[in-house]
Parts: C-alpha cells; structure tokens; sequence
C-alpha cells in the first residue's frame, strides 16, 4: 500500500462544504475532474483538518506504486480555487504498517 499526502494551508475556505464536494467528486467517479483518470486507483481518501490553524491534509491511498504515480500525476493537475488557500507540500510513502489494535 502506498500513500499521497498533500497539505494545505490559508484561505478562505468552508471545511464541511469543501469536504462535502471532495466526497461528492469521489462518489461520482471524480466525472468532469482530473480524478476521473484514475477512480480505480485510490483505494481510500481521506481528509483532514486543523480548523483552527486554517489547514488541512488530503491522503489518498492507493494497491501499488504505479497507481500512486498515476494517481500524484492526475491530482497535480488540480490547483485550489482562487481564495481557497494553497497546496504547501505533496509527498508519498510506502505504507509499511497498517494495524488496528486488539486484532
């Protein structure tokens, strides 16, 4: 299992309303967007935020490598609306421990 994670920082942004149109566009099948390339890529994302800081971090997690690559190059193509703050940093990790505690 592999990882993105792009953080984001500033702006003037809605988190529910922003998360709610990321989970619109992953629930559609990202039509109309970059994400539409690679749907079957991503196996799981998930985003998170620091409402008091003005941040946040989107984590895509993808089966393979190449996946990821495909996945980092379709996502490079989206930039944050104007106003909405900026991406600070992208970065990818092969997931070597997934545990749940107790199992």
């Amino acid at each position: 299992m592999y990882v993105r994670i792009a953080r984001f920082e500033g702006g003037d942004r809605n988190w529910d309303d922003f998360a709610a149109e990321v989970g619109e566009t992953i629930r559609s099948g990202g039509q109309g967007t970059p994400f539409e390339k690679v749907t079957g890529a991503a196996k799981r994302v998930m985003l998170l935020v620091d409402r008091e800081g003005n941040r946040g971090a989107n984590l895509i997690l993808c089966e393979t490598e190449d996946d990821l690559r495909r996945t980092d190059t379709a996502m490079n193509e989206i930039t944050p609306a104007s106003g909405r703050g900026a991406r600070t940093s992208v970065e990818m990790y092969e997931v070597v421990l997934d545990e749940e505690p107790g199992t």
